[in-house]
Formats: structure tokens, C-alpha cells, sequence
């Protein structure tokens, strides 16, 4: 059976912000630390930041252990999200064919690749059969033997597919299924049988830090039933969140936890809820959601409503961002000269260690911000990692956002803190 292309009208499938809108911050950059220099009392807080170790895991219960900190003691957990079925019914399937698409290039440039690469001789041969090549508008695009595809070394595949990556053409490599966590706990919990579990296993690759997946057509082409097509679908959805319940007892610091989740804001919603777990006999465990600002409590662990998806642009990292503290979200955050503006005007340049609700960019080399999260605690961050449906707004490790954008991340990480009288 065949299918039609994936993608849906609105957004592209798997495109991370990092190839789609680029914030550049170069002026930005300067100017806010400018003003920053000029008005340190802005960047205050008396929520005071301290220098903590990474989080210990207790491997017995899945269980996260933050190191204690002003945000006091947090378990973290791990679950799988996936999308819902109103976003899979709008996306319709590629067609199962692996291709490999090579803009401007001949084939002797491809062979060359696939020596490079590794590639035996007599797989060489196969790909490059004539009777598996298209030419079309100066693009060379190859269907290589299925065989191959899962006979190729993980080493092998990692240099191919990095310079298939570079070409849009190439959806599936351009924009790869991202995996982050450990890969089995990822897989235990899918509907797959074995058989496409091991497709899963032989198929991934290393992408910099993290773990990826491309052969998506692969995996249709092996499915038995229209149902067995949902079923992968639907994993290639999953996304990894934290879970945090904050613990708190007796002998918690209340005023440092009151300070520090509220952010000094008299205003804060939360702050109900926080001045009675902390006066509670015996104390309290409180879900982190209900800690957090209006906006991200309603589309933490949510993916894109139906509203959002029929309105051809969807909010991305920055948006979310900009936002956080937002009882109303702004969608004119979605403009990037808009949000740049936002930025100068209510955000001191801060350094680490980073407090809640602190914006962090992650910068490619020219300065541009290709990401940007919220800062929540113990090095957990609140992100929306891409402006598409299937992308979920999350916690996350700011290790494992670092490691997914890691190929472009040469200009490291930059924060900003909302300035105090803007922040109520």
C-alpha cells in the first residue's frame, strides 16, 4: 500500500526551531547587557540563586532526587507523552519508498560519499544501480535496497544521514525523531511488536548527543495493517517529561520557598496555595504544575489545540518563552522582531546559576537564539522544543535540551530575568 506525504498544510513534522524561525539577538545581546551594567538593581532578586550538584538518581524507583536547593526538595519522575489522535488524523502518511535526495550533486560526488562513509563495495553498487536513480531539476535522489538500509553499520549510517540532513528534501533526516532518556524505557511501553521494536533498535543512530531516528518509511513499508501504521505513528510521537512534586515538610524553609516560586511577585497566583502547604501540620506534596504561572499550568503536558493548529502558525520556543509569565498569551510574540523588542524592554543579561522563570537562549555562532526555555529548578527547564503539532510543551533537563541542539550551539547559553517592576 501507498501513502500520500506526511505533512499537513500548516506545520513541517519534525522541524525543530533550530530550522525554522531563527530570533537572531545579536543587537539585542549588546544592548541588554548594556542596560543590564546601567541597572543592576533590575536583575535582583532576593530569591537568591545557589551554585547545586546534578540531581541524584535512585535507580530502585525511577525516582530523581534533586539536590536541595531555594526551590527546596523536589522528586522528579519520568513519563511518555503522545500525541493525540485529533493531531494524527490531520497527518497524512509518506509514502513507505526510502529515498535519498542530493540537491546539486552528481553521482560521482554521492560514490565519493559512500566510500568516505564506509560503504562496501558491493552495497555501493546496489545504491548507485541506474535502475535506482532519479534525476529531476538538478537533483539526484536514489531509492537504496531495503536490505541495505538495515545492513548498514551504526558508524556508517551516522555519516550518511548527517549529509542527508542538510538537504530539507530529506524530511525524515533534515528533522529526525529525537530521543532522549534511555532508549528502552522510551520503547517498553509501545504497542509495536518485537519484530518493528528491533527495526527501532538497528535503525537508530547518534545525532551529536543524542539519539535519532530517520527510517520512518522504513518501518511502514515492514507494517502488516492500516492499524500496525497508526501504532508507529503514534510512538514516533513520544516525548519524554519530568514530573516534579515538590516535598514539602515541617522543617521546610517556607519563606524561601514562597520566595523563590513566586519570584517576589505579590501578585502571584501561587501564592495561596504555597502559604498553605507550608503552614500545613505534617506538611505537603505539591505537583510543580500547580506552581507554575497561569499560561504554563493550563499547556504543561498539552500539545497544540485544535484553535492553535487552524490558525497557520503555531507557537514555537520563543513564544512560549516570552509568554511565561503572560495571564493572556501575546500571539505578536510569534514576530520575531516583536519578541526581540519584548526582550530589551523587560529583561535584564543574567549569569548562572539561573532562578525560576529565568529565559535562557541557546545561541548558534553568529549570536542568533535557535532556542530558548524557561528556567524552573535544579536545572529542569519548561520547553516547547519546535513550532509543529507533534511537539508537546514539557520538562526537560536543560542537559538533554542542550545535547538535542548541540550541533548548533556554538555560542553557548545566554539568560535573561524578567526586570522586577514588570515582572507583577
Amino acid at each position: 500500500m501507498r501513502y500520500p506525504a506526511l505533512y499537513p498544510t500548516f506545520p513541517l513534522f519534525f522541524m525543530l526551531s533550530r530550522f525554522g524561525l531563527v530570533w537572531t539577538l545579536l543587537f539585542c545581546l549588546v544592548a541588554v547587557g548594556e542596560l543590564h551594567a546601567g541597572s543592576p538593581g533590575h536583575a535582583s532578586n532576593s530569591a537568591k540563586p545557589a551554585a547545586v550538584k546534578p540531581a541524584v538518581v535512585d535507580e530502585s524507583d525511577g525516582i530523581i532526587r534533586a539536590h536541595p536547593g531555594p526551590w527546596g526538595d523536589i522528586e522528579w519522575s519520568s513519563m511518555y507523552l503522545e500525541a493525540p489522535d485529533y493531531i494524527l488524523e490531520s497527518l497524512r502518511k509518506p509514502d513507505p519508498n526510502p529515498h535519498w535526495t542530493f540537491p546539486n550533486t552528481t553521482e560521482a560526488q554521492v560514490r565519493d560519499l559512500l566510500v568516505r562513509s564506509g560503504v562496501p563495495e558491493d552495497m555501493q553498487k546496489r545504491i548507485l544501480d541506474p535502475k535506482r536513480e532519479l534525476t529531476r531539476e538538478g537533483a539526484l535522489t536514489l531509492f537504496p535496497p531495503m536490505e541495505d538500509i538495515e545492513g548498514m553499520k551504526p558508524e556508517v549510517r551516522e555519516t550518511i544521514y548527517a549529509e542527508l540532513g542538510k538537504y530539507p528534501e530529506n524530511e525524515y533526516h533534515h528533522d529526525p525523531l529525537i530521543i532522549t532518556g534511555n532508549f528502552e524505557d522510551w520503547l517498553r511501553d509501545t504497542k509495536l511488536r518485537p519484530e518493528l521494536q528491533n527495526d527501532f533498535r538497528k535503525l537508530s543512530y547518534h545525532m551529536g548527543r543524542v539519539l535519532a531516528f530517520s527510517d520512518i518509511r522504513f518501518l511502514i513499508n515492514h507494517a502488516t495493517s492500516d492499524d500496525e501504521v497508526e501504532h508507529i505513528f503514534r510512538t514516533i510521537t513520544r516525548t519524554r517529561t519530568l514530573v516534579g512534586t515538590l516535598k514539602i515538610s515541617p522543617g521546610s524553609n517556607a519563606q524561601q520557598l514562597v520566595s523563590y516560586w513566586t519570584g517576589n511577585r505579590p501578585s502571584s497566583d501561587v501564592l495561596p496555595i504555597l502559604q498553605s502547604a507550608t503552614e500545613r501540620t505534617g506538611g505537603a506534596n505539591l505537583d510543580i504544575t500547580h506552581l507554575m504561572p497561569p499560561m504554563a499550568r493550563r499547556r504543561l503536558y498539552t500539545y497544540p489545540t485544535m484553535d492553535l493548529l487552524v490558525r497557520g502558525r503555531l507557537p514555537d520556543c520563543h513564544w512560549t518563552s516570552l509568554n511565561f509569565f503572560s495571564a493572556m498569551p501575546q500571539d505578536y510574540y510569534l514576530d520575531m522582531r516583536l519578541a526581540a523588542n519584548r526582550l530589551l524592554e523587560r529583561y535584564d543579561a543574567v549569569e548562572s546559576p539561573y532562578i525560576f522563570g529565568d529565559m535562557l537562549c541557546l545561541l548558534n555562532a553568529q549570536g542568533q537564539a535557535i532556542h530558548s526555555c524557561i528556567y524552573i529548578a535544579d536545572d529542569v527547564v519548561f520547553t516547547k522544543n519546535g513550532e509543529n503539532s507533534l511537539k508537546p510543551w514539557i520538562l526537560m533537563p536543560l542537559q538533554d535540551v542542550k545535547d538535542i541542539y548541540s550541533r548548533d550551539m556554538a555560542g553557548g547559553i545566554k539568560g535573561f530575568r524578567k526586570k522586577t517592576q514588570n515582572a507583577m
